[in-house]
């Protein structure tokens, strides 16, 4: 009985998505309390690389006669709020936060129509009216409508369109989904011998402090990947196959320092999270994107990578960090266990690749692969299979050289 009384009230939500979203003179606008599981809305065509989530649809009213909202999916490891609209009166605020307030952001208004504040939080586009907030990291995202004086009845103000419209959200896969869409470990060469970056702090410093620049890539709220700040200005390297559009850019998130804070602790912090800006060049034979990110001045801390446009040498050392399975950044440096052979070059000439056996695995698309001799970049990871790949960083150096500053 009480599935069935669940089926029908996520259809009447459903049903009820066009009404939810505008205003009624009847008082506040419709309020969907169920979100359900939703049903997916929008094509990942300009995105590429694995999936690690999904949209879903709602119909969800916050009003100034009901301020407090939560978005949930249980289990889901983030939670992605859309909305359609955001009309507040002068100095109110909307915050799309976790339940203990550890990741907060903040909007004023519609950013896209010219609501946004100094200091409101980023947010992407999806080709569609409106915008989403920020991720947050866990299954409920705590949506709240902040009133900073008195100025009318809630009832008026909600007769006259004020509040906001939350009319879908994304939520990553659990682990369990992830290894059934065969995202996981298809590029590990034997035993997989990552380990989270914290776990070299001490015995690798300096290969532990080039992790820092190195970013987990939330695309168009369902997929992931990895990229990384490259030189000292805003810029940033992925591959072409995760974005490679200029829509693709402004629909994705770069989450630094979203890594575990104890070594094997499941306990990745937040980090910082900024949306994509603009593209500035891609090319889909060498397999790279170059694109910058807004509020770039939050970032530079995590610091930034250098390349080294040379040919790569058989059997040099290597290593590699990275956001394989979407998970907290982890560093191959070994190749079948921990204190074993480290990685190295097996093939430095694969055509435009540079191969090798270090491990990785779906969402490491993207990631910087390292010369230790230089702690410099040598090659962007691209293909797994093991022998694992690399496109030559001698090889897109000379397309990007002019937009970048590579100078240490």
């Amino acid at each position: 009985m009480r599935r069935s009384r669940g089926r029908t009230l996520l259809l009447a939500t459903l049903l009820a998505l066009p009404i939810a979203l505008a205003p009624t003179s009847a008082g506040a606008a419709p309020f969907a309390d169920d979100l359900g599981p939703g049903v997916a809305t929008v094509s990942d065509s300009e995105v590429g690389g694995p999936a690690a989530g999904e949209e879903r649809t709602a119909a969800v009213a916050l009003s100034y006669g009901r301020t407090r909202v939560e978005v949930r999916h249980a289990g889901a490891p983030y939670v992605k709020v859309h909305f359609t609209s955001l009309r507040l009166v002068p100095g109110d605020y909307v915050t799309v936060a976790d339940p203990a307030g550890r990741e907060v952001h903040t909007y004023h208004g519609d950013p896209t129509q010219g609501g946004a504040r100094t200091g409101d939080a980023d947010y992407t586009i999806h080709r569609t009216r409106g915008f989403a907030a920020m991720s947050i990291d866990g299954d409920t995202a705590v949506v709240t409508l902040h009133k900073t004086a008195v100025r009318g009845s809630a009832t008026s103000l909600d007769r006259r369109g004020f509040g906001a419209r939350i009319d879908r959200f994304w939520r990553g896969y659990d682990a369990a989904e992830i290894a059934a869409r065969t995202i996981g470990t298809q590029s590990v060469c034997g035993t997989d011998a990552r380990r989270d970056v914290v776990c070299y702090r001490n015995s690798h410093p300096t290969e532990f402090a080039r992790g820092q620049a190195v970013v987990r890539l939330l695309r168009n709220g369902s997929g992931f990947c990895t990229g990384w700040r490259v030189g000292n200005t805003n810029r940033l390297l992925t591959n072409n196959h995760c974005v490679s559009s200029a829509n693709g850019v402004r629909a994705m998130e770069a989450q630094f320092e979203f890594q575990c804070q104890t070594c094997g602790g499941n306990n990745p912090l937040a980090g910082t999270k900024v949306s994509g800006a603009s593209l500035l060049r891609t090319s889909s034979r060498l397999d790279y994107t170059l694109f910058s990110v807004n509020n770039f001045s939050t970032i530079q801390r995590f610091g930034t990578l250098f390349l080294d446009p040379r040919a790569a040498r058989q059997g040099e050392r290597i290593y590699i960090p990275g956001h394989g399975d979407a998970r907290p950044k982890r560093l191959s440096i070994f190749e079948n266990q921990q204190n074993g052979p480290t990685c190295k070059v097996d093939n430095p000439s694969r055509g435009v690749d540079v191969s090798y056996l270090c491990d990785t695995s779906g969402g490491n698309s993207g990631s910087p692969v390292l010369a230790a001799s230089s702690h410099r970049v040598i090659a962007l990871h691209h293909t797994g299979g093991c022998l694992n790949n690399g496109v030559k960083i001698s090889l897109i150096f000379p397309e990007i050289s002019g937009m970048i500053d590579n100078n240490a």
